[in-house]
């Protein structure tokens, strides 16, 4: 006579319970989006940049060293490290640290100033000009022009935005445009939300592209460490 082997218990309740098994997991998907929601709507809590007193530090800079791009880069970091405590925030102040940025078809170069969870504020540029897509971000962006002109286009707009030194290019959230930085252009860019979700957009043209494993580690590397050097202070 043939004796027949028992199932295991777990896969007779997952046979006999598939609605049970699709609910928790709805639950969870539920749950999930619940605490996304939450934290997206308390995130202001830990903002410590205000982008009105960025633009007026990025026009005192341009006041105190015209036609002098290190001079201006130097005025805003000592101006920086002077207002902000480094028990609130921790600041890079290394600014020989300099990185190429291929994103959405435009390269430069940036020196990330500060970068954690929900903020970044970098200087981005290029001595040659470049064009490209903004990108599709989950937060806002600031980008206060130094020197030289840039150039944006929203579909449907039919003429273009243009910024020159002074001035302030405020892309929100969810927001795509067609942007061109002229010959000698650089800005203080500041950007608040959820940091760590631009990151995709900052790096694709790493693998479809420029095929730059030393600049994708840098950008890597530098921004881990600011974003860990900030949470281990409570800066989120």
């Amino acid at each position: 006579m043939t004796v027949k082997k028992s199932k295991p218990r777990a896969e007779i309740q997952q046979r006999a319970n598939p609605l049970t098994l699709w609910a928790s997991r709805l639950a969870i998907g539920l749950l999930f989006v619940a605490l996304c929601a939450w934290l997206d709507r308390i995130k202001a809590r830990w903002y410590v940049f205000n982008p009105t007193e960025l633009h007026e530090l990025a026009q005192a800079a341009i006041a105190s060293s015209p036609n002098d791009t290190a001079g201006m880069i130097q005025h805003i970091v000592t101006n920086l490290t002077l207002t902000h405590p480094s028990n609130k925030i921790k600041l890079n102040v290394d600014s020989s640290e300099w990185v190429f940025n291929n994103a959405g078809g435009a390269m430069g170069a940036m020196y990330i100033i500060h970068a954690s969870i929900t903020e970044y504020l970098i200087i981005f540029g290029t001595p040659l000009g470049t064009e490209g897509h903004t990108g599709l971000h989950t937060a806002d962006d600031y980008f206060n022009i130094l020197v030289g002109e840039q150039w944006a286009f929203l579909p449907g707009s039919l003429e273009m935005e243009r910024y020159t030194p002074g001035m302030v290019h405020f892309l929100p959230r969810g927001t795509a445009k067609q942007y061109k930085m002229h010959t000698g252009c650089f800005a203080l860019e500041y950007a608040r939300g959820w940091i760590p979700l631009m990151m995709p957009f900052g790096l694709a043209d790493t693998f479809t592209s420029t095929l730059d494993p030393i600049t994708m580690y840098h950008t890597v590397r530098i921004t881990a460490r600011e974003m860990i050097r900030n949470i281990f202070i409570g800066k989120i």
